[in-house]
């Protein structure tokens, strides 16, 4: 069993940044891969970004590929988002996801653990 807390979120101008965060439990953190998806109002759950237990493989939507950053430190049980040049079309519920897999995949349904959610909100 894994359980996600995200953190990080919050209201901020177009062109600012925000790195979201996600504390993981349990003793398998690191043989686990992480992603991060996003929900705006009325909309589907959207991949964002996903990382390999190890780091070696990242994915990344295409609406955020330059902009985004996915990174994790097994030492501290996180994985993180770096968010720049933030857009108010980034604005949604963004959850992280875990798969008890050392494989990182882009579909929603392949990861088994959700966090509960954290609000960003980008003004223009």
């Amino acid at each position: 069993q894994v359980q996600l807390v995200e953190s990080g979120g919050g209201l901020v101008q177009a062109g600012d940044s925000l790195r979201l965060s996600c504390s993981a439990s349990g003793r398998t953190f690191s043989s686990y891969a992480m992603a991060w998806f996003r929900q705006a109002p009325g909309k589907e759950r959207d991949f964002v970004a996903a990382i390999s237990a190890n780091s070696g493989t990242k994915f990344y939507a295409d609406s955020v590929k330059g902009r985004f950053t996915i990174s994790r430190d097994n030492a501290k049980n996180t994985v993180y988002l770096q968010m720049s040049s933030l857009k108010p079309e980034d604005t949604a519920v963004y959850y992280c996801a875990a798969r008890p897999s050392t494989i990182a995949r882009t579909t929603a349904s392949e990861y088994g653990y959700w966090g509960q959610g954290t609000q960003v909100t980008v003004s223009s």
